[in-house]
């Protein structure tokens, strides 16, 4: 359609020039009915001009030699039609035909010229103009190609960015199910033991038999909210042969951790406010773990003589957890050669992962004033 559209445009144009061009003294025979009717099938030939463009740069230079040998005055419409298909050739063809076409094209345009009278500037500026066009219509492809390939490439990438990240939330997400099957192992374990005491000393001891009731209560509760929070993590991985025997690390265990860190020369100082509790195991481990996460990018990207400051405190319905530090921040250190550039390494993911597992919400990016910070909120339940 568009094409079609172009082509009537030049027909037009064809027509309007026509009525004026006899009377600029140019040599030949003045167009009648044929010449105009020879001329409006080469103008409207360019409708197919992108899907058969060495075809139509044929019909038109023919065309144009036509009209030369009939003895007709060089006409506009034909004019222009030669120099749209030679654009097309070289904006839709490769080098290996546009080029030995558009000579052609070139040397046959040059006789018409030649033929017709015209001077030798004459008949260079209008090479130069021939060139032109086809310069313009192989730069369009080249530019053309260079955008399809930019774009598949894009496409190439995306692909593989939301591959990995499909992988490290799968991965994610399986060490986070370990963990919290441990958690909630635990606690079932606890309630089988105290259940089989509160059976066997049932009718001798009934005050013991209400303590360990209240116990397997207790721990019910518990596992049934790692349990909720257990739906919709899905398990990718085998279990390891062998289960991991240590109680998962918690908030009380950050002092250690931080302790660990300020031997290796990171400057580390840790506050903790408000009046600590009792959190789940699922809340207190996913806290651990975002410091140590956080603490560890400053290790790796902040720089030898970066500082940090930990503080934990322990709100009224959440538990607020802050990590910061004055390096050159992990975006710094993700741009190397070799690093994540996009910042979405697993680390990260597995902070926003453990966060949002508990309802929680996470704020990761550059500090005021200079180095990197982690905030990050838990909501906990009140007693």
């Amino acid at each position: 359609m568009a094409d079609a559209l172009t082509s009537a445009f030049l027909t037009a144009v064809f027509f309007v020039t026509t009525a004026f061009q006899h009377s600029y003294g140019l040599p030949g025979r003045r167009p009648d009915l044929a010449g105009v009717v020879l001329a409006c099938v080469i103008v409207m030939s360019l409708t197919l001009r992108r899907r058969a463009p060495v075809a139509v740069l044929g019909f038109v230079l023919a065309g144009g030699v036509t009209l030369a040998v009939l003895g007709y005055t060089p006409l506009a419409g034909p004019v222009l039609a030669c120099l749209v298909a030679v654009y097309s050739v070289a904006s839709h063809r490769g080098l290996g035909v546009s080029l030995p076409f558009g000579a052609i094209g070139l040397v046959v345009y040059l006789g018409l010229m030649s033929a017709q009278g015209y001077r030798f500037w004459q008949a260079l500026s209008n090479a130069v103009v021939f060139v032109g066009v086809w310069w313009v219509g192989r730069s369009l492809r080249l530019r053309r190609a260079y955008l399809d390939e930019l774009e598949a490439r894009a496409r190439r990438l995306e692909r593989a960015r939301e591959a990995d990240s499909r992988a490290a939330r799968a991965e994610e997400r399986s060490r986070i199910a370990r963990e919290l099957h441990d958690v909630v192992a635990h606690h079932v374990s606890v309630m089988t033991v105290q259940a089989g005491a509160a059976r066997r000393i049932l009718h001798r001891d009934p005050e013991a038999v209400q303590d360990a009731l209240s116990t397997i209560e207790q721990m019910g509760r518990t596992a049934l909210g790692e349990m909720r929070r257990l739906v919709g993590v899905l398990r990718t991985e085998a279990e390891p042969a062998r289960s991991e025997l240590s109680p998962q690390p918690g908030v009380h265990d950050v002092s250690g951790l931080v302790d660990q860190l300020r031997e290796t020369g990171l400057q580390v100082q840790l506050w903790i406010e408000g009046e600590s509790r009792s959190l789940s195991p699922g809340v207190d481990l996913a806290a651990f773990r975002l410091v140590q996460e956080a603490l560890t990018n400053t290790l790796k990207h902040a720089g030898p003589q970066a500082r940090a400051w930990v503080r934990i405190q322990y709100a009224d319905r959440q538990l607020e957890i802050e990590v910061e530090d004055d390096g050159r921040g992990l975006v710094a250190g993700l741009s190397r050669p070799g690093g994540n550039g996009n910042g979405n390494g697993h680390g990260l993911m597995g902070m926003r992962e453990r966060v949002a597992l508990y309802g929680g919400d996470l704020r990761i990016g550059p500090r005021s004033g200079g180095g990197f910070e982690v905030r990050a909120r838990f909501p906990l339940e009140v007693q």
